[in-house]
């Protein structure tokens, strides 16, 4: 048996839990330390409690949610949990108290097993791992600075991937093949469809990959794509903004050696969290960012590698002055997804899609734009309404769902077959909220 109550009083407590005293400079605030216990959760016991209302109630109760609004866009970040929030104001208020006294003297020791604890939980080393304001920010730099291509190799990339990396990939100046994914094929007929394009385009020598993309749910069988690419000797940069947190997985999973990863969409840290991920042996292949010293340390010294050579995957990226209450408030968004568990949490945000799109048979009117196979999509799915495929179509049925059914959701652009309409529910969402789109849809 899952052991609920334990959480549920857990749980119910962590608001009230007295501040404990902590000396990082003499006379500092104090920080929230919230005494979790794992839940031990079997594989079977698990699949019990995705549908356990009662628990995933108290779940809810954990966070503050607007009055009114059923909130089925959580794509865009993560809310976080109480005992999260109140983390981060008290992180926001010890450093804001203390400055540069901090960062420059305290920082450090207090982060080194923050990044040891991420590396632990994506399974790889912290040295191959760097904190990032976000996932954007990560694949813009293994993107402009992957450092393989000849001017005559092509970059590839497909309508799922995200519209900023679209554009990094242009901007590089070689030429580009652009794909237009299916929206409905087996995980099989992926790795079939991107063998048959990089056959076509034997110039191609850099793969953009989203694992799970943002416009409407599709997730790729990414370490097959990459194992196939490796055939062709293609390279794969993997935007895995979306999945971590969403899917449980670590790198050996994905199988590739360029990745970027957010903390701050599905896994309930506060905005401005994302890693990058460079695998140990292929550090030289992305270049230093430019303006770190590490390379200006490596012209001045007479007998020193190369500057490729030179660092670790921090000085692959360079973020000027970071949100430093943010990244110390990741311990605690952690301790909530392991206290949840990676397994019962993928499990609900897949049990939640599946809830509202299996009442779709009976909504002729509206057109899921992802297939059924249930190892091609996770928690997000978008749809579209008698075929309505323009931006400023979707953009009004969004708009009506507020308007009329206090449903908030968002239009999504850029796929070949057109707009469409997503819908991103979270852990705090409820079986009833999504019967309440499925009745709404039923109007339109």
């Amino acid at each position: 048996m899952l052991k609920r109550r334990d959480f549920i009083i857990r749980a119910a407590a962590m608001a009230a839990l007295p501040l404990v005293s902590r000396n990082v400079i003499a006379g500092s605030n104090s920080e929230v330390n919230i005494p979790f216990s794992k839940i031990d959760i079997a594989r079977g016991a698990a699949l019990n409690a995705v549908s356990d209302e009662a628990f995933w109630q108290q779940v809810r109760q954990q966070y503050e949610l607007p009055a009114n609004v059923i909130q089925l866009e959580n794509g865009n970040w993560g809310v976080m949990t109480k005992s999260v929030l109140q983390s981060y104001i008290n992180h926001t208020q010890r450093v804001n108290q203390y400055s540069s006294l901090y960062s420059r003297r305290e920082f450090m020791q207090e982060f080194k097993p923050i990044q040891q604890r991420v590396a632990s939980m994506l399974g790889c080393g912290a040295d191959e791992i760097a904190f990032a304001r976000g996932a954007t920010e990560v694949l813009n730099n293994l993107i402009t600075r992957y450092r393989k291509l000849t001017p005559s190799d092509a970059v590839m990339y497909a309508d799922t991937d995200y519209d900023s990396m679209q554009a990094a990939m242009r901007q590089r100046g070689n030429p580009v093949v652009k794909l237009n994914l299916p929206e409905r094929a087996s995980a099989d007929e992926y790795v079939a469809f991107y063998r048959s394009a990089l056959a076509q385009h034997p110039k191609v020598k850099l793969l953009l990959l989203t694992h799970l993309s943002h416009r409407h749910g599709l997730v790729l069988p990414i370490k097959q794509i990459v194992a196939m690419a490796r055939e062709y000797d293609v390279d794969c940069i993997v935007d895995a903004a979306h999945s971590w947190g969403q899917i449980n997985f670590n790198v050996a999973d994905l199988g590739a050696d360029f990745v970027g990863f957010n903390l701050h969409k599905w896994m309930g840290a506060p905005i401005g969290v994302g890693v990058m991920y460079i695998k140990r042996s292929r550090l030289t292949d992305i270049a230093p960012a430019i303006g770190d010293t590490a390379e200006i340390a490596a012209r001045s010294q007479t007998n020193a590698k190369t500057v490729a050579e030179v660092g670790t995957t921090y000085n692959r990226i360079h973020t000027g002055t970071f949100n430093y209450a943010a990244w110390l408030t990741v311990p605690t968004a952690l301790d909530f997804h392991d206290q949840i568990g990676a397994d019962l949490k993928a499990a609900r945000l897949k049990y939640l899609r599946d809830h509202w799109v299996s009442s779709m048979n009976d909504v002729p009117q509206v057109q899921l734009v992802i297939g059924t196979e249930p190892d091609t999509y996770a928690g997000i799915c978008s749809f579209r309404v008698q075929g309505e495929t323009s931006v400023a179509g979707n953009k009004a049925i969004a708009a009506r769902l507020l308007q009329q059914h206090k449903i908030f959701s968002v239009h999504r652009s850029g796929l070949a077959g057109g707009a469409c309409v997503r819908i991103t529910p979270a852990l705090f969402n409820t079986t009833t909220e999504m019967d309440s789109l499925v009745q709404a849809l039923k109007t339109f």
